[in-house]
């Protein structure tokens, strides 16, 4: 029986993803978990892992459709059974699915019983229903009747098929239909698709180049400047929606410390020197996250509207800079790996964010995230949450600056942190005794090694 793969929800809410490339051909075989495709979401491009063994028998999309979460994107043959049959088997089921989605809908409901005696009551017959279109009842009964024969001038296709032909400009005149009923399935379109170029493409193409408007200059007065309108990607796009989402309806406040890390800077130095192991400032930061959680685990949760959901283990969102936004994987179990586990998996969560191989389960998850600007010379800032997590810790940059250590001043190697907390989860203590911990690690970083 063929095996009918469907867009996944890579992410959560998500009603649309784009196939951005095919990682197998027709006819390979796939073993189970083995990346099958990378997918672009607003927030990333992920490889998707199948979910079933058998052989490619038909890509159903290309690369660059955008597709609905729940539609057929590629067909697999189980052992025994060839390409021929699977794809006239998941069509086959496409369009029985159909039917019976009409069926459904044209099933009368039950007649109301008496209260008293249970019979059926007899009813008045029910106004006619509104006028419907010419247009919206030929969409309807070509999706509704998969089986029967097409009166004259009618053709009935499954939905793949009446998208690709508006897409590709197809004229379906002379294609014979070879699915139940004449109806016109993928397949019937597979040597009309491979002669016509995609002029569908075009105008989407075109649209996304940046716009540029120069203004001649005038004899005299002011002019406008030239200006160039660069439209908004996916990523920038959800950036733009969930962080306005979240200065809107999370009530943030923020607390702020000064650590001292020049310890933490020598025993950099030496793990370096002494184990060759790499280990950035930012590595411990992340794990000093992640002790501090478990010092105080009442940060460790995020706001569910009705519940708290607090967490056991721990896990970080690391933000990674990409050319046109940013993404912040999820590193599992910071709490209980060792640093230089810590760092070796930071170093790969951040080199599969910028060449778009993250897994979806790497998207979502964790209860605090870590933003670092430091290399970029920034002391200090603040961060917007990223809802559902509770908080976000805002690092800046290690710089010498004068300090009262023992009543003396003296100069010393600091580091200036910022949380951005969710008021709804911690209370303002609680964000406090929280950063304490964090300072006190960042400052004792032997506890880090532990």
């Amino acid at each position: 029986m063929a095996i009918v793969v469907r867009m996944p929800a890579v992410m959560a809410g998500a009603t649309e993803a784009s196939l951005q490339s095919w990682l197998v051909a027709v006819g390979d075989d796939v073993a189970l978990g083995q990346p099958v495709a990378e997918i672009e979401t607003e927030k990333a491009v992920v490889e998707y892992g199948a979910e079933d063994a058998g052989t490619v028998a038909a890509l159903l999309v290309g690369p660059g459709d955008a597709v609905d979460v729940g539609s057929p994107i590629l067909v697999l043959a189980e052992p025994g059974e060839s390409a021929d049959d699977a794809r006239r088997a998941a069509d086959e089921g496409d369009a029985a699915a159909a039917g019976s989605r009409a069926t459904d809908a044209a099933a009368p409901a039950p007649a109301p019983a008496d209260p008293e005696s249970g019979a059926p009551v007899l009813e008045a017959t029910p106004a006619p229903p509104p006028a419907e279109s010419a247009e919206a009842r030929d969409e309807t009964a070509a999706e509704d009747a998969p089986t029967r024969e097409a009166p004259p001038g009618r053709r009935f296709m499954s939905p793949l098929v009446r998208r690709l032909a508006r897409e590709h400009h197809l004229d379906l005149a002379d294609v014979r239909g070879s699915g139940p009923g004449g109806r016109l399935v993928r397949r019937d379109l597979e040597g009309l698709l491979a002669t016509t170029p995609s002029r569908g493409a075009a105008p989407a193409t075109a649209a996304s180049e940046p716009t540029t408007t120069a203004v001649p200059a005038a004899s005299a007065g002011p002019t406008e400047a030239a200006f160039t309108d660069v439209p908004l990607t996916p990523m920038r796009r959800a950036i733009a929606r969930r962080l306005t989402e979240s200065v809107t309806t999370v009530p943030h406040f923020e607390v702020r410390s000064d650590c001292r890390v020049d310890d933490l800077l020598r025993l950099r130095a030496d793990l370096l020197d002494q184990t060759g192991e790499r280990v950035s400032v930012n590595d411990f930061v992340v794990k000093a996250v992640a002790l501090a959680m478990r010092e105080v685990p009442e940060a460790n949760a995020i706001f569910l509207g009705d519940a708290i959901r607090r967490f056991k283990g721990v896990d970080v969102a690391i933000a990674v800079a990409l050319d046109d936004g940013l993404i912040a994987p999820v590193l599992r179990g910071v709490d209980r790996m060792p640093l230089a586990d810590v760092a070796r998996a930071t170093r790969d969560l951040a080199d599969r964010a910028r060449s778009g191989r993250l897994r979806p389960v790497e998207l979502s998850g964790g209860a605090f995230s870590v933003s670092n600007l430091g290399m970029y010379g920034t002391t200090e800032f603040t961060a917007i949450i990223d809802p559902p997590r509770s908080g976000i810790l805002a690092v800046g940059a290690a710089a010498p600056r004068p300090m009262v250590v023992d009543g003396e001043l003296v100069a010393a190697t600091v580091m200036t942190v910022t949380v951005s907390a969710d008021h709804r989860v911690l209370d303002g203590a609680v964000a406090a005794r929280w950063l304490a911990a964090f300072t006190t690690l960042m400052e004792r970083p032997l506890r880090l090694l532990l």
